[in-house]
């Protein structure tokens, strides 16, 4: 693993964009890796119809990609890698820090509560990652805020 390559992790939220796009310009200013990370778990209660039917690895690859051409448009960053993993979020990007340079998230995701500075993958990731954490804030509408 690249020791100095910066994970972002992505959800399909505007605060989650607005992460990409920074992650991208930090990783073209420092001449390092960018990787957008975006996980899946199953729900606690999950019927045996929708297991069968639902697909999460490619729905979780959709709101990847989909997130990758909110940010860019059809130029993503040169080198960029997309990862789908199966996991919970904030568990999965603090076992990734382990062998990152940084790790860059949005303040809240798909899950938050509106009325939360921070969501609480941010948080977690924040008290526990095992390299730096940069968290973007947004306003309502994901726009940049720093």
């Amino acid at each position: 693993m690249d020791m100095d390559r910066i994970i972002v992790g992505v959800d399909g939220s505007p605060s989650s964009i607005a992460a990409l796009k920074y992650a991208a310009r930090l990783a073209q200013a420092l001449h390092a890796p960018l990787e957008a990370v975006t996980t899946w778990t199953y729900p606690p209660m999950t019927g045996a119809e929708l297991v069968i039917e639902w697909q999460p690895e490619q729905d979780a690859q959709q709101i990847l990609d989909q997130s990758v051409v909110a940010a860019f448009g059809d130029a993503p960053p040169d080198g960029l890698t997309r990862t789908v993993l199966s996991g919970p979020p904030a568990r999965t990007l603090i076992d990734l820090s382990e062998t990152a340079g940084m790790l860059v998230l949005g303040s809240r995701g798909r899950g938050g509560f509106a009325g939360l500075l921070l969501g609480s993958v941010s948080a977690s990731c924040a008290s526990h990652a095992h390299c730096p954490v940069l968290i973007m804030h947004t306003d309502d509408n994901g726009t940049d805020r720093g």
